[in-house]
């Protein structure tokens, strides 16, 4: 249910950037149920406190678009791109968003949850206070990112590139996987990495790991991964 004395429902058949464009003027916040956005350009376009639920928006371009305040829920972004845009204190639930292109966004106390980010690229992205929360990560690419002292849940790092990312003194749930993830440059000192698979780890420097805790079969994978042999 719509709150309309806060929020303007737009409900329209075909939607093209001018039609968004008109809707974007009204004095209330957006809601869009439904809506299918995909393939337009929305570059520039500023969408602040909008909420998308149930959108359709594969290869929708939001490349510097204002998106602060927003919510997405169940929405199917594939593909979306979000290169320089304004993203911050953005709540992203349930959504499908392989694929999708973030470099060089803002995306400052931003939360995903629940969400598929399958080969997204975050890469030199403003990041302060951004979380994910049963996220799938697989194969992304998100290099600098920081997770310091963050409790971090059910994610799914698997094959990601996490060039230059800090975890340190970081907490990993049961269900983090970092199997097979590319770790140049990574900080671990300190991270509690118990909860995460660490398989196929190629481990370059054993101080980025300094401190860290982890199970002793874990810290056989680890050696595994510098081309030592484990014998019992």
């Amino acid at each position: 249910m719509v709150d309309e004395a806060r929020y303007s429902l737009a409900e329209v058949d075909v939607w093209d950037r001018e039609t968004l464009i008109a809707a974007l003027k009204g004095a209330r916040p957006l809601v869009l149920q439904g809506a299918d956005l995909s393939n337009l350009d929305l570059t520039r376009l500023d969408f602040t406190g909008a909420q998308f639920e149930r959108c359709i928006l594969m290869e929708t371009d939001f490349s510097n678009a204002i998106l602060d305040s927003t919510t997405w829920k169940s929405c199917r972004a594939g593909m979306a791109v979000f290169r320089r845009a304004s993203v911050t204190e953005c709540r992203f639930q349930s959504s499908d968003l392989n694929n999708s292109k973030w470099s060089r966004a803002r995306l400052t106390h931003t939360q995903f949850t629940g969400c598929k980010l399958s080969g997204a690229d975050l890469s030199d992205c403003s990041t302060l206070g951004l979380t994910f929360k049963d996220t799938i990560l697989k194969n992304a690419y998100l290099s600098g990112v920081s997770f310091l002292k963050e409790y971090i849940d059910s994610l799914d790092f698997a094959d990601a590139d996490l060039m230059g990312c800090d975890f340190r003194q970081a907490v990993m749930s049961e269900g983090c996987s970092l199997a097979n993830a590319r770790i140049t440059d990574v900080r671990f000192q300190g991270a509690d990495l118990r909860g995460a698979d660490l398989d196929g780890i190629r481990m370059s420097d054993p101080r980025q790991f300094k401190n860290a805790l982890v199970t002793p079969y874990q810290a056989g994978q680890l050696i595994r991964g510098l081309g030592l042999r484990v014998s019992t």
